[in-house]
């Protein structure tokens, strides 16, 4: 038995559906969301097993998108070893081959924050991630655990963007990637 594996089966676990909600990505359209029972934590082997269902992790929940008639919002997965780089993402490689990558465990610092913050007020001032705060941003991104970890994105000394991601038994799990929006920077990478 690994430490991967479920405390108890996933059958066994409790969810809840929240009411319909405005949808956060189709204009016009309603959506519902299946949580795991906020009293479960979600500990490796319950969350491995449920991100191959379609779940993902924003702080210590567990939700998927369950819209009736929908399924627009799914996770995406890729085969690492089949992956070939078509022509345009070679060139965007080639083009950011003076980006450096750090990974480290999930933790709270300044400097991440200061460019999680200006990114939630350039882009998502009329969201419910506005105004951004120390505090939730703690809980939605470091997660003390020992799957959650952060990218830190260099150019020369200069932090350009950071993302959280979890390390699960199957692969990779995107939290949420936040970076500058200077239209100079862009344009030259």
């Amino acid at each position: 038995m690994s430490s991967n594996t479920p405390r108890r089966p996933v059958r066994d676990l409790r969810f809840f559906l929240t009411v319909p909600h405005a949808c956060s990505y189709l204009p016009g359209r309603e959506a519902t969301t299946l949580f795991l029972d906020p009293q479960e934590s979600p500990v490796p082997g319950v969350y491995d097993s449920l991100a191959l269902l379609g779940f993902r992790r924003s702080g210590r929940h567990l939700y998927r998108p369950h819209c009736e008639g929908c399924d627009a919002c799914r996770s995406v997965r890729i085969p690492v070893e089949q992956f070939a780089a078509n022509r345009t993402q070679r060139k965007i490689w080639r083009r950011n081959a003076d980006i450096n990558i750090r990974i480290m465990p999930a933790h709270f610092a300044s400097r991440h924050y200061a460019l999680y913050a200006d990114y939630i007020h350039q882009r998502h001032a009329d969201g419910d991630m506005y105004p951004p705060s120390r505090e939730q941003y703690r809980t939605f991104l470091t997660l003390d655990e020992p799957y959650a970890h952060l990218m830190e994105m260099y150019l020369d000394d200069d932090l350009i963007g950071v993302a959280a991601f979890d390390q699960l038994e199957h692969g990779l799990s995107a939290i949420y990637t936040f970076l500058p929006l200077v239209k100079s920077w862009i344009s030259a990478h």
